[in-house]
């Protein structure tokens, strides 16, 4: 079944995790571009005062203060939406969280905490956005990671959790294909992206943790799940990293294992000492209302291969105007020059 989805500004969007980070950059973006939205979050005062901003600005939109790891509050924000706008057309989980520490070290109750929100929060979403969806057509994007198809050492909880949102993933978006369902079925692979990831997440180590580069911004991330809003995409990998991590570990894992040892312990650790371990986002919610920690170093604010893959009519354009700009410049330099004067 071909699957035909609405333009931004005739939908409404429910967005999981939105207080904060890619949550809050795609609902801004969301906003601005004329869809009504529905914001969920365990953090009703950084919801209140997003929500309070965006209606200033002419927005249409309602939060509703949900913790994704419990079905019931999930379902209320299904049924928010429906009271308030008669359904919606795009479902985006992308509330998520990470522990920074050895497997070995990490608690049991850490562990199951983050496979409460991160694998399902995915599923409680999931199954609630697509008893509307198979009805009404629409769109489901769920936030994996570039470690959907890799893991790295110091977030082995964190890349299992995004391992195991691939494969329900997966599985979903092919038992909605055999029903024929209207419902196009999207995960996003990000790479490092500068978030509040790190501050939010829980840290067993004896330093401050840090994102390993290349880091991009969330607007890249926002872009991507906004353009499955509206055209449907099976994965989309958010920076040329992502898709280098995903294919290196297919192709050559024992070569990626060597350089995992070999970098990633080092680039997830930094020279500062620790913060207060219980700032954290684990359990409860903390300080909200940002997109950006602000990373040291460099952070890409385009993605030139994501664009391409999203876009590959205008790139190829884009591409051969390029070409024949560049093959005109050539030319004109190999014609002899004419002398002028006596």
């Amino acid at each position: 079944m071909k699957i035909k989805l609405k333009k931004l500004s005739d939908q409404v969007i429910v967005i999981t995790g939105a207080s904060s980070g890619i949550g809050l950059t795609t609902a801004r973006k969301a906003a601005e571009r004329g869809a009504r939205l529905v914001l969920a979050a365990r953090n009703a005062e950084a919801l209140e005062t997003i929500i309070g901003d965006l209606n200033a600005l002419g927005a249409e939109a309602i939060h509703v203060v949900a913790d994704v790891g419990k079905e019931d509050e999930v379902r209320a924000i299904a049924k928010a939406a429906i009271d308030r706008f008669g359904g919606f057309d795009t479902w985006i989980n992308n509330a998520g969280v990470s522990i920074f520490g050895r497997n070995e070290e990490v608690s049991r109750e850490d562990q199951r905490q983050l496979f409460e929100t991160n694998f399902w929060g995915v599923v409680h979403g999931s199954l609630a956005a697509i008893e509307h969806l198979k009805q009404h057509g629409g769109a489901l994007i769920n936030l994996g990671s570039e470690l959907s198809d890799t893991a790295v050492p110091l977030q082995g909880m964190y890349s299992a959790s995004k391992h195991a949102v691939k494969g329900f993933t997966d599985s979903l978006r092919i038992e909605l294909m055999e029903e024929n369902a209207p419902v196009s079925v999207t995960l996003i692979k990000p790479a490092a992206i500068d978030t509040m990831f790190v501050e939010h997440a829980k840290n067993y180590m004896d330093v401050e943790p840090k994102l390993p580069p290349p880091i991009y911004a969330p607007d890249i991330v926002a872009d991507a799940i906004l353009a499955a809003a509206e055209s449907p995409h099976r994965d989309i990998y958010v920076g040329a990293a992502s898709k280098l991590a995903s294919s290196t570990s297919h192709h050559a894992p024992a070569v990626v294992d060597a350089l995992m040892k070999r970098l990633m312990f080092k680039q997830q650790r930094s020279d500062l000492p620790v913060r207060d371990r219980a700032n954290n986002n684990l359990h409860t919610h903390s300080d909200d209302g940002r997109e950006r920690q602000g990373v040291k170093g460099m952070v890409f604010e385009t993605a030139p291969y994501t664009t391409a893959t999203l876009y590959p009519k205008t790139t190829a354009l884009a591409t051969i105007g390029a070409g024949l700009a560049l093959f005109a410049l050539w030319q004109a330099k190999k014609r002899p020059q004419r002398r002028v004067g006596w």
